[in-house]
């Protein structure tokens, strides 16, 4: 047995799923600005009743942990750290461009792009290959006509893809049209996996992937 309750964090989208071996058995989601803190806790709750389960039947919590929204991020790690300590559960971290990698089936031979958009031309990517083994590691990109030039068959998609499709000169890539977005729901087989293998995370030192610094507004003297 192996109940892992999942959260996703990482995008206006804020998603809770609870998987049994990997099965999915429960799935909540919203997508509203500033849901995370709004109603996280809430789809916890929501997920677990559904699934007819309790926290404390669970084996370990998984959580997306970037790159991605830097609230939502700490958002979602706050919380599945928070349900670690006190129920003395494993903590599991996913990145979260494998968990978008996850939700696009490739032939054999074929790499997959998952882009999140990080505002005007930048994006945070990385490859994958068809068993979701890292090609490329995620990383920070401003976008150019011959990104990603040294890898190929390529298949683009997420939020970050569109923006790049129509000065894309790469001559073996495909972009997929659904607007895809990292999903609790299709986070149980990567759980699941590390799980078995026990990677697991120190609740202490554990901190989000945000792969780039955070660029806040300077306050200005009116606002002090």
């Amino acid at each position: 047995m192996s109940l892992i309750l999942s959260l996703e964090t990482s995008t206006l989208n804020c998603s809770v799923a609870l998987h049994e071996k990997g099965q999915l058995i429960s799935h909540e989601l919203v997508s509203e600005e500033g849901s995370h803190s709004k109603a996280l806790t809430l789809l916890i709750e929501k997920a677990m009743k559904t699934a007819g389960k309790k926290l404390i039947d669970l084996h370990a919590v998984a959580v997306s942990n970037g790159p991605g929204s830097y609230t939502g991020l700490r958002i979602g790690l706050a919380t599945a750290k928070g349900i670690c300590f006190a129920l003395d559960k494993p903590l599991i971290c996913l990145p979260t461009l494998q968990i978008l990698a996850s939700e696009v089936q490739t032939p054999e031979g074929c790499l997959l792009l998952p882009l999140l958009d990080a505002r005007r031309m930048e994006v945070y990517a990385a490859v994958y290959d068809a068993q979701l083994r890292e090609v490329m590691p995620q990383q920070a990109h401003i976008l150019g006509d011959d990104s990603f030039q040294d890898y190929a068959p390529l298949i683009a998609f997420g939020n970050g893809a569109a923006k790049w499709q129509a000065s894309c000169k790469h001559q073996s890539i495909t972009f997929l049209d659904e607007p895809l977005c990292p999903d609790a729901a299709q986070m149980g087989h990567l759980a699941y996996e590390a799980y078995l293998n026990q990677r697991f995370e120190n609740l202490v030192t554990k901190e989000p992937d945000y792969l780039k610094e955070y660029m806040g507004t300077k306050p200005t003297l009116k606002s002090l």
